[in-house]
């Protein structure tokens, strides 16, 4: 017997130059098969990888999903994903207060429904579930639903067909959305482990913005000064793009290696985790 030939490098092998920074991408798979990283990708996964295992469940039995959105740039063809956390559980705030959403996907904490703000309950609501926001809010931006100028328009998730794994209707979506683009925030992640700190390729999972505010965005100089500035506004007063970018720069944002520039790719020693660097007050890479 003989053979001979190029081996297929696995999910765990093989290397891909990391980018950081803003694109705007197609979506071009939602929770895809062993069969889709093969053909899409060239990766063989290994027979114990859990890379299209979707669901699990936690130590105290609470259902999850795993949601992985890939992501095409439009101009370099890249492939990125970025990954929604799904449980079956209520999002209660540390202060004991519960998390509601509406079917605009805003959001309001309260003790009760009781004191929740006349203005959120003039919509259908209920309580919110871990995840279900930030994929809520990326689904919306995805599809260009304008929710201020049509008020009949809304998004609310089939929440128990996706505990049982079923995403058909977000992937139907991809078809129906096949013209419309997102943008999107890559980051690098910075991990240390017991080898020594790896970094991984990353999306922001919790911000994106419509198309044309990636051109708006490109005419300002995003520092820390005009992070200030923006965050002494009323939100009423917040251009789309300046709304994302407090929410990546902010208290409770993008924990990884990022830049508000086009995307670019990543070089460790501009990344003041992986290296001695400095944020510089003029700079635009966090």
């Amino acid at each position: 017997m003989a053979i001979a030939g190029t081996k297929r490098e696995s999910l765990e092998t093989k290397e891909y130059a990391k980018k950081v920074g803003l694109f705007e991408a197609h979506v071009i798979a939602i929770n895809p098969d062993n069969e889709w990283y093969n053909d899409e990708l060239g990766i063989q996964l290994k027979e114990d990888s859990k890379a299209t295992v979707y669901l699990g469940v936690t130590d105290e039995g609470v259902k999850t999903l795993r949601v992985d959105v890939w992501l095409q740039d439009i101009k370099s063809g890249d492939k990125f994903k970025t990954t929604f956390y799904l449980k079956d559980k209520a999002i209660i705030s540390k202060a004991g207060k519960t998390q509601f959403i509406t079917d605009q996907c805003t959001t309001s904490y309260a003790e009760s429904e009781d004191y929740l703000p006349t203005w959120f309950t003039k919509r259908d609501y209920h309580v919110a579930r871990e995840g279900e926001p930030e994929l809520c809010t990326f689904l919306a931006t995805w599809t260009n639903i304008n929710f201020y100028e049509d008020q009949d328009a809304k998004i609310v998730l089939e929440w128990k067909d996706l505990m049982k794994g079923n995403v058909s209707e977000l992937r139907d979506q991809i078809e129906i959305s096949e013209k419309d683009t997102v943008v999107a925030l890559a980051t690098v992640k910075v991990v240390e482990t017991s080898d020594g700190v790896k970094e991984y390729q990353s999306v922001f999972n919790k911000a994106f913005m419509p198309s044309y505010a990636l051109r708006q965005i490109r005419q300002i100089t995003v520092n820390k000064d005009y992070i200030a500035r923006i965050g002494k506004k009323l939100p009423k007063e917040l251009k789309v793009y300046d709304r994302f970018i407090l929410k990546v720069a902010g208290d409770y944002g993008c924990k990884d290696f990022y830049s508000f520039n086009d995307l670019k790719e990543y070089n460790a020693a501009d990344n003041f985790v992986a290296s001695d660097k400095v944020i510089s007050d003029d700079g635009d890479d966090f």
